[in-house]
């Protein structure tokens, strides 16, 4: 029987809409129906699959309870007090702070503690403040757009460490999705197995982001006066 590659059009559709800047929600949304009728399911079947998703993988109450906590502590200082203590660290700079987040943010979703991090409870109230008053600490006063990659590069060591940390906890949704995916074709494989698999994608991983936050660290001391 021909494989059917038009479900892959998906893929493209995320592509393109986020390159045009689109509703990130509307287009991952629009992706998933139009895979899913491509893939031969029916639009009552496509709605169907998206409401169990979205049921299954509701936090509706945990974040009402976690944004107000960090709003109010925001309020309260707590971006100034990470600032502070970072300041307060001999020899801290913005490469070694981030580099020791991400190896945390690997080894904990390892662990299968994927949300103890995260962007609203870690990075905007501690690290993103963290690592900008390092890099001020280390060159000086930022230039905006020097200051905006700081922000950015702290969110994308997040986006890192969870990403490629969490396939090696081998009872998670994504490696269960993998293994379907592989016995589907023929290929029966257990979810430890593909764990361990993951291990050695996540040391790339690791490695190649550490490099990529110290090249922006040793930039900024070259463009900064």
């Amino acid at each position: 029987m021909a494989t059917n590659y038009w479900p892959l059009l998906g893929i493209a559709l995320v592509v393109i809409g986020f390159a045009l800047r689109f509703n990130p929600l509307m287009v991952v949304v629009g992706a998933a129906v139009v895979t899913g009728l491509l893939a031969g399911i029916d639009i009552i079947g496509v709605v169907e699959a998206l409401g169990k998703a979205f049921n299954d993988n509701r936090y509706i109450s945990v974040t009402w309870i976690i944004l107000p906590v960090i709003g109010l502590l925001e309020r309260h200082g707590l971006q100034q007090r990470a600032r502070s203590v970072i300041e307060s660290v001999r020899g801290a700079t913005m490469g070694k702070l981030l580099v020791i987040y991400l190896g945390f943010r690997q080894i904990t979703a390892a662990l299968g503690m994927k949300d103890i991090g995260g962007h609203p409870q870690a990075v905007r109230p501690l690290v993103a403040p963290m690592a900008e008053a390092a890099a001020e600490k280390s060159h000086g006063e930022l230039q905006p757009e020097d200051r905006e990659k700081v922000l950015a590069m702290s969110a994308a060591t997040d986006n890192v460490g969870l990403f490629f940390g969490e396939d090696i906890f081998f009872a998670i949704a994504s490696i269960l999705l993998i293994q379907g995916v592989f016995e589907s074709y023929g290929y029966p494989l257990t979810p430890l197995e593909l764990s361990v698999w993951a291990i050695p994608t996540a040391i790339c991983a690791f490695l190649i982001h550490s490099w990529r936050i110290n090249a922006l660290d040793r930039s900024l001391g070259r463009r900064t006066p």
